[in-house]
């Protein structure tokens, strides 16, 4: 799951003069923040959240990395990875 940081403070555009998408700066400011993370703590859509990052990644003004695993589920991938590997054998594709 990608994680994105704010490179530099930007001049936004009008449609995005809300206080969520000023929320979503300051956030970003700080931290990495994933796509579910900027809708928790701005209140804004799914879809919003994407466009303004796709609207500051037009602009360059977006630092992105592969951020850690989002559930508890995902955190047992390994542990699955190797059990299925020791009863199928090493040929068995990850999943």
């Amino acid at each position: 799951m990608k994680e994105f940081k704010l490179a530099a403070w930007p001049e936004l555009p009008a449609p995005f003069h809300r206080t969520v998408y000023r929320r979503m700066l300051s956030d970003m400011s700080h931290r990495y923040m994933s796509v579910s993370a900027l809708v928790l703590s701005s209140g804004a859509s799914k879809m919003d959240v994407r466009l303004f990052l796709q609207m500051l990644d037009e602009k360059d003004l977006l630092l992105e990395r592969e951020g850690e695993p989002d559930s508890f589920l995902d955190s047992l991938r390994p542990v699955g990875d190797w059990f299925r590997r020791t009863i199928f054998g090493a040929d068995v594709p990850k999943s």
